[in-house]
């Protein structure tokens, strides 16, 4: 049974969306690597001992590395730890907001901050791992709708906006270098979701969102080419 379970990697997995994710492809019987950022412990530290210690679960199946997504380097390092792994999935969630300012307010430093990380640093991560998923894997980062240009019409969040902007344009970028792959690539649109990003007021419960998020992109394993999808499986307008 174990040489037949699938493995995702889960980029950004100590809590909320990240953490729900992993744990509902363990719940689906998978393998898990879910990446955390510093030592300390964290929501994903807590699933990995739950399993250790559960008599019905077989140990090992979550897997807890450390990753600055940030650093080119210590992505290279994972990689490397990796090497000898197929993943059938690597999803990158990962993104900041720095407060809801008029894009002439924002500070350089501020701007800077919040494109690395929700822009450069996921397709990093995807440039540097994908000879690591299977030619019939998927590779999926977490967009949002705010990064629709065409939903834009009330304003608002423009640096956030401007990032998974950025972050789509990037996959599309990605996606027509490298045309000839069998890959399936995924821009996610969880919802608006009750995180400390998405704020108390947000529709969606993690709980709610998580499930929808999973299986759209198990209904789109074996498509391939770029789609930007939401967690009920509709296409979002770009």
């Amino acid at each position: 049974m174990s040489e037949t379970r699938r493995t995702a990697l889960i980029v950004g997995a100590s809590r909320t969306l990240g953490l729900g994710i992993a744990a509902e492809y363990l719940r689906r019987g998978w393998d898990v690597i879910g990446t955390v950022r510093g030592t300390g412990r964290t929501g994903l530290h807590d699933l990995a001992a739950t399993l250790t210690s559960d008599t019905d679960t077989s140990g090992g199946r979550l897997i807890v590395e450390a990753l600055e997504m940030t650093d080119p380097d210590q992505i290279a390092a994972l990689r490397d730890r990796l090497a000898s792994r197929t993943l059938d999935l690597l999803f990158v969630n990962a993104a900041i907001t720095r407060g809801d300012l008029p894009i002439g307010e924002v500070p350089t430093d501020m701007f800077t901050e919040v494109m690395v990380t929700n822009a450069l640093s996921p397709m990093r991560v995807v440039e540097t791992l994908r000879p690591l998923v299977a030619p019939a894997g998927t590779i999926g980062v977490m967009s949002s709708d705010q990064g629709s240009v065409s939903l834009n019409t009330r304003g608002g969040q423009d640096l956030y906006r401007a990032s998974k902007s950025a972050l789509n344009q990037l996959m599309r970028c990605h996606a027509a270098r490298h045309a000839s792959d069998t890959r399936t690539l995924l821009l996610m649109d969880p919802g608006w979701v009750r995180t400390g990003l998405g704020g108390p007021e947000a529709d969606l419960s993690v709980e709610e969102s998580v499930p929808g998020v999973v299986e759209t992109m198990e209904a789109h394993r074996g498509k391939r080419g770029l789609h930007f999808v939401d967690y009920e499986g509709k296409a979002v307008p770009w």
